[in-house]
C-alpha cells in the first residue's frame, strides 16, 4: 500500500484527499500538511483516518514513511515543495502550475530526474474519458495526419476579483489547461502563438490589466494549426469541447449533459443544459489522474503528464501574454 502525504488542504486538496481515501486503489492517506489548518480541515482530515495532520510541511518531508507526495497547496508554494520532496526521495504529484517562472520549472525538473523520483503535473482533463478517447484515437493514426484541432472551454461565471488580481491572467490561469490539451490531441509541440482578448463580461477585470474572453491560434511543428476559445462565462453552464480534423475525417466531443433526455415535439427539439462546473465534468478524470500516478509507482513506468509537458504549458501561455500584448505572432523559441 503506497502511503501518501499531501501538502494543502483547500478545495483541491480535498477532492485529491476525498478521492484517495474512498477511490483510488492501492493508496493510502498517511499525512496532510497546511500551514492555515482550521478546526474543520483538521475534523475533515480526522473523518478520512488520517491521524498525522500538521501545519508544518516539513513533517511531511522528513516522514520516512510517506512514499510519494501530492502537492495541492497555493501555486508559490509548488516548486518549493516539489524540491524538498525530491531531496526526501519521495514522488511526487504537483497541480499545475510547477511554478510561472520556466527557470525555476526547469529546477525543481531537474532536481526530480537527479533525485531518480517520478514527477507528475495535474492536468486533468487529458484523464477526461471523453477528451481521452479523442486523443487515443488521433494518435492511433487510423484517421490520418491532423490538420486543425478546435477547443472551446467556457467556465459558467467568472471568479471574483480577489483571484483574478493574483491568477496570472486568462492565459496563465485558464487557457493553460487548453494549451496542455491542444498538445496532448495533436501529439506535436506547439511553434508559433497568436492570442487576442476583450472585457465583454466585467468591466472591473480592466484594472488587473486582464480580459475575460479570448482566443488563440497555434502552430504546430507538424503542421497541424490551431485554434482556442476562452470566455469567463458562458450562462448556459460548463462548456467543453474539443475537435481534432484529419486525413480521413474529424474526431470531437461534446458536453455532459445535466441528462440525456430529448424533448423532439412539432416546435423545437431541447436537451438539457451542460453541466454547471468543473466538478461535475471532471470528477471522475481527478480519480484516473491520481490512480494513475499511483499505478506509474507500482508499475515503475512513465507517469502520463510529465514536467516537459507543465514546463511547455507555461511557455506556450507567455508567448500568448506576449502575443496579446504587442499585438503579433509570437514564436516560443523566442522565450526558450
Amino acid at each position: 500500500m503506497l502511503k501518501l502525504g499531501m501538502l494543502g488542504a483547500g478545495r483541491i486538496g480535498r477532492l485529491h484527499g476525498d478521492n484517495v481515501a474512498k477511490l483510488v486503489k492501492g493508496a493510502k492517506l498517511e499525512a496532510i500538511a497546511d500551514p492555515y489548518l482550521t478546526p474543520d480541515m483538521k475534523q475533515w482530515a480526522n473523518d478520512l483516518g488520517v491521524q498525522k495532520v500538521y501545519t508544518d510541511p516539513e513533517e511531511i518531508f522528513k516522514d520516512s514513511e510517506i512514499d510519494a507526495v501530492l502537492i495541492c497547496s497555493s501555486t508559490d508554494t509548488h516548486a518549493e515543495f516539489l524540491m524538498k520532496a525530491a531531496a526526501a526521495k519521495k514522488h511526487i504529484f504537483c497541480e499545475k502550475p510547477i511554478d510561472l517562472d520556466t527557470d525555476r520549472i526547469k529546477e525543481a525538473i531537474k532536481a526530480a530526474d537527479d533525485a531518480g523520483v517520478k514527477l507528475m503535473v495535474g492536468f486533468v482533463r487529458r484523464f477526461d474519458r471523453d477528451h481521452n478517447k479523442v486523443g487515443e484515437i488521433v494518435a492511433s493514426g487510423k484517421m490520418g495526419k491532423p490538420h486543425i484541432v478546435k477547443i472551446t472551454s467556457r467556465d459558467p461565471e467568472g471568479p471574483p476579483l480577489s483571484y483574478v488580481k493574483v491568477s496570472g491572467g486568462i492565459f496563465t490561469d485558464m487557457m493553460v489547461h487548453d494549451f496542455d490539451m491542444a498538445r496532448f490531441l495533436v501529439g506535436s509541440e506547439v511553434t508559433e502563438v497568436t492570442a487576442m482578448g476583450e472585457i465583454c463580461i466585467d468591466p472591473d477585470i480592466a484594472q488587473y490589466n486582464d480580459v475575460d474572453t479570448a482566443i488563440a491560434t497555434l502552430r504546430f511543428a507538424n503542421g497541424a494549426i490551431g485554434v482556442i476559445d476562452v470566455s469567463r462565462a458562458a450562462r448556459y453552464g460548463y462548456d467543453q469541447r474539443v475537435e481534432v480534423h484529419c486525413d480521413k475525417g474529424s474526431v470531437m466531443d461534446e458536453n455532459n449533459l445535466e441528462n440525456n433526455v430529448k424533448i423532439s415535439t412539432g416546435e423545437s427539439v431541447t436537451v438539457a443544459k451542460p453541466t454547471w462546473f468543473f466538478l461535475e465534468r471532471y470528477n471522475e478524470a481527478f480519480v484516473k489522474e491520481v490512480q494513475d500516478f499511483v499505478d506509474a509507482i507500482e508499475n515503475n513506468t512513465e507517469v502520463p503528464v510529465t514536467g516537459h509537458d507543465g514546463l511547455m504549458s507555461i511557455y506556450i501561455a507567455q508567448a500568448a501574454n506576449l502575443s496579446f500584448k504587442e499585438k503579433r505572432t509570437v514564436a516560443l523559441s523566442e522565450l526558450m
